[in-house]
């Protein structure tokens, strides 16, 4: 045998030297094991750490920070420990019944803030987790459109700081009531304010629940009777976010082309583009489905099929004769028995429909404690801004007649700081991912 040529020789060095072992130094195996038993994953002794501007260097120091160095803290996301969609939409709803029961703006603006600082640290890169700026312009143009109608059409509250007189227009007979023009005053304005800011916190809120949940992930959480009107409503959200994504790439790829991005003839000139992609993501959409069998359905008996139809319609009748109860004063007695018939008999329903789906769930999301953290914030901020509107509906519910500043009131501002307990406990996403890593 011949020895090896000394360019074989630094070749065989040089890629050991790039591989981070050494061949002056042989790597030391325990007795009875062979180097190839190694478990898969495993991490190599010899191998160098990664320094600051590699790859997964941000990655895995921050998944050591959180899992091991510290166990209080929230840990990386990963697909074993993937939040449940559905407590990131029940905190979400929690925070907007929250803003239903307040017209205070600094309450309000407070709500915004704690749903921007939640999406700010917890969402991920995914297309449909860019849709909070979308919303929050949307509500921005909710109020604004609310201020002119406000000014154009005139409001019921009457006010003594006219702010500009309008040119008033005669209308007929018929439109007795309304009018066109007139007098604007400070007050109808800050009312028209008032509840357009409350309009758009829930709009914000569903934005924050649209970047934060995998619209795929609450889709696969839905009970079975339901999958077939849940596809139907994951397809609708998905489409905005996807559509303003679009509209971003577009515009990017105007601008390094160094055509105008703003303008009627560049929105004319995005717009084609846009819906020519919604049109191919509808026709995947549609192939996908029918190549999983979208549609098909087990035979059950016709008698499990009336029952589960009286069972879903007796739980909605109670679901909404118990809600109203609940709302009216002189029903509250009777209103919770008939909320909890309702739900009992709404879900044997979804229960006994779930059999005509045929479809399997593949490693379906756990409802963990994180899970509950989050839903139960959500949850205990409606329920305080509800009992703080019943003890102090004054700051809740600020005056314009007389024109007086809004105040803070201490102990529901306090209450609705708790919707940051999201951003804290829930999995932190890695931020080159788009999805928690499977």
């Amino acid at each position: 045998m011949t020895a090896p040529s000394e360019g074989t020789r630094h070749g065989r060095e040089g890629a050991a030297a790039a591989d981070g072992t050494s061949s002056a130094r042989p790597r030391t195996v325990p007795a009875g094991r062979h180097p190839a038993a190694a478990p898969h994953g495993a991490a190599r002794a010899d191998a160098t750490p990664p320094g600051p501007g590699s790859a997964g260097a941000g990655r895995g120091a921050r998944g050591s920070s959180y899992e091991k160095g510290r166990p209080w803290r929230a840990p990386a996301a990963r697909r074993g420990n993937a939040l449940h969609a559905g407590a990131w939409w029940l905190w979400a709803l929690g925070l907007a019944t929250a803003a239903s029961r307040t017209s205070n703006p600094l309450l309000l603006g407070l709500i915004v803030g704690v749903a921007g600082y939640v999406v700010a640290a917890r969402r991920t890169e995914a297309p449909w987790a860019r849709s909070y700026g979308a919303f929050v312009r949307l509500g921005l143009f909710v109020i604004g459109l609310r201020l002119l109608f406000s000014a154009l059409l005139g409001s019921p509250i009457p006010g003594a700081h006219t702010l500009v007189t309008l040119p008033e227009l005669a209308l007929p007979a018929w439109a007795q009531g309304i009018r066109f023009g007139g007098r604007v005053t400070a007050e109808q304005l800050v009312f028209a304010f008032y509840d357009g800011a409350k309009l758009a916190t829930l709009l914000i809120c569903v934005g924050a629940a649209n970047a934060l949940a995998s619209p795929a992930r609450l889709l696969k959480s839905l009970p079975a009777a339901l999958y077939e009107a849940g596809v139907a409503v994951v397809v609708a959200m998905t489409f905005a976010p996807n559509m303003v994504a679009d509209v971003a790439r577009l515009r990017t790829a105007r601008r390094l082309r160094g055509r105008p991005t703003g303008g009627v003839r560049a929105v004319l000139q995005i717009g084609l583009p846009v819906l020519e992609g919604a049109l191919e993501r509808s026709v995947a959409v549609a192939a996908s489905m029918d190549a999983r069998g979208y549609g098909r359905t087990a035979q059950v008996p016709r008698a499990v099929r009336h029952t589960t139809t009286a069972l879903v319609l007796g739980g909605l009748l109670g679901l909404c004769a118990g809600t109203y109860a609940l709302l009216a004063a002189e029903g509250a007695g009777f209103g919770l028995p008939l909320l909890g018939v309702g739900v009992v008999l709404a879900l044997a329903g979804l229960r006994l429909g779930g059999r005509r789906s045929i479809r399997t769930r593949y490693r379906p999301d756990r409802w963990g404690a994180r899970a509950w953290l989050v839903a139960g914030s959500g949850a205990a901020v409606a329920a305080l801004l509800v009992h703080a509107g019943s003890v102090d509906p004054e700051g809740l519910r600020p005056g314009v007649v007389p024109l007086t500043a809004p105040g803070l009131p201490l102990w529901p501002a306090a209450a609705v700081l708790i919707g940051l307990l999201p951003a804290f406990v829930a999995p932190v996403p890695s931020l080159s991912s788009k999805e928690p890593s499977r």
